[in-house]
């Protein structure tokens, strides 16, 4: 078909298929059709991949920081130039509304150019010595060769946040991002390559994750791993990290309440969360998944609330009139429905949705779907659902919301709506998150760190704060 792209592995400068031919497939999830063919990368390919980035990693450390941050500007100049094409892969691989590509893209593209600037702004520290000429220094190193593991529900702009500041450090990088989404990653990669990255600094591995996943955990040439994904997974990389003494960052996942406070314009949060509980089909970690909502207006809230997700229209992303697209493959979809059976039969209400829909017999769509009156107790409150599925229950005061909320080991992120800041402020100060968003679902913007605390994680991406995981600090006590 005309859609169907094939993409390689990226090894030491070159394009080059796995050692042993292995290959598989990426479906569109909106028809199931194949969308992209990639190579199987094998431990040997891994191998390579490590050894190529280690053996590049003197030379890169030493490139100025300026002519690091020059590359890096090219690159985000590329991609600015290609982001309609990468955008439109990256619907056909993950499903997501064109307008939603687009904006990922735009995320992107901001991620490289912020981090081709901090390349420019690794300060360090100088001090007077407890004597006569002595002198204190403070500087700052590249880690070394870092490994970047992500998710497929944002595929590209999740390995820019690890690609770009780890490039701006000093470092290397072997990038392995989840199979669906690769060919867009890989578009990306392009970008990098043309924009003058020696061979060796930018390695990609596609595939399943098993035998690539092992390998780098093993090798103690790589000495940083930068994880996106689910909490189990994280826990087995913390875990197998602890022989090699790697160096982490982990993203992992989230359960995000929303407590929406008495005092608000019902109708106007009601139509904004039904926007932010669908984006990406609620694929995301940040989705707003747990409303909380004051007793006195929740049933008005809640009528607002399921007419907004009526209106939305499910369907192709590269349809322009879509608004939620499919999941991502049959195994969410089949999981999906049975948290919601589950969340039924554990008391809920369903209001709305809750099934595939009649019309797509075709493709992982899923109806967005809304559940009242969901006991804290029921299985979708307590774990993830990562789906189109919004949960609402009541509240009576602060103290009890603020508990519930953070009842759970989840601390990604948490929304709050209210019109007092005396309110507001109480709010984040109690909410046990990285992020909080005040009458906003907008979570993670390229100038300010994005991260969790508990089981959510730890390390942050993006802002000033996001190449500091990528530097070693190291210190000089200087007597002349």
């Amino acid at each position: 078909m005309d859609d169907l792209l094939h993409c390689d592995l990226f090894i030491g400068g070159e394009w080059r298929p796995a050692a042993d031919g292995r290959r598989m497939e990426v479906v569109d999830p909106a028809t199931e059709e194949p969308v992209t063919r990639i190579a199987q990368a094998s431990r040997e390919d891994t191998m390579a991949a490590i050894e190529a980035a280690a053996a590049a990693l003197p030379a890169w450390r030493r490139v100025p920081p300026w002519d690091r941050s020059a590359v890096l500007r090219k690159a985000a100049t590329l991609l600015a130039d290609r982001a309609e094409k990468v955008a439109r892969r990256l619907t056909l691989e993950v499903g997501k509304p064109i307008a939603q590509a687009r904006a990922e893209i735009q995320a992107t593209v901001e991620c490289i150019d912020w981090y081709a600037d901090e390349a420019r702004r690794l300060y360090g520290e100088s001090l007077a010595g407890r004597a006569p000429g002595q002198r204190f220094f403070v500087v700052h190193e590249p880690v070394g060769v870092v490994a970047a593991f992500t998710a497929w529900n944002f595929p590209v702009v999740l390995q820019a946040r690890k690609i770009a500041p780890a490039l701006a450090a000093g470092c290397t990088v072997v990038a392995r991002p989840a199979e669906e989404g690769t060919g867009a990653v890989t578009e990306m990669i392009r970008c990098f390559v043309e924009a003058g990255v020696p061979p060796g600094v930018l390695n990609l591995l596609t595939g399943l994750p098993q035998e690539i996943a092992e390998t780098v955990m093993d090798s103690d040439l790589v000495r940083k791993v930068s994880f996106t994904g689910s909490i189990p997974i994280g826990q087995h990389l913390i875990r197998r990290s602890a022989d090699t003494v790697k160096r982490l960052s982990m993203e992992l996942g989230g359960h995000a309440p929303v407590i929406v406070h008495e005092d608000v314009d019902v109708a106007e949060v009601a139509a904004v969360s039904a926007v932010g509980k669908c984006r990406n089909a609620g694929q995301v970690c940040v989705s707003p998944t747990r409303f909380f909502v004051h007793r006195r207006i929740k049933d008005a809230f809640v009528e607002h609330f399921v007419a907004a997700t009526r209106r939305l229209r499910l369907g192709h992303g590269l349809d322009p009139e879509t608004d939620v697209g499919p999941l991502i493959n049959r195994r969410r979809l089949e999981f999906v429905e049975k948290m919601v059976a589950d969340t039924v039969a554990d008391g809920g209400k369903l209001l709305l949705g809750g099934r595939r829909p009649a019309d797509l017999n075709r493709g992982f769509f899923f109806e967005p779907t809304v559940l009242d009156e969901v006991p804290d107790e029921a299985r979708a409150m307590r774990e993830e659902p990562f789906g189109p599925i919004a949960l609402v229950t009541g509240f009576e005061d602060f103290d009890e919301v603020v508990a519930r909320a953070n009842a759970l080991p989840y601390g990604l992120a948490a929304y709050t709506f209210t019109r007092s800041m005396n309110t507001a402020q109480r709010t984040i100060d109690a909410l046990e998150v990285g992020i909080v968003g005040v009458n906003t679902y907008v979570a993670a913007t390229t100038e300010m760190p994005f991260g969790g605390v508990k089981h959510s994680g730890f390390g942050r991406e993006n802002g000033r704060q996001g190449i500091q995981d990528y530097l070693n600090v190291k210190f000089a006590n200087v007597v002349m």
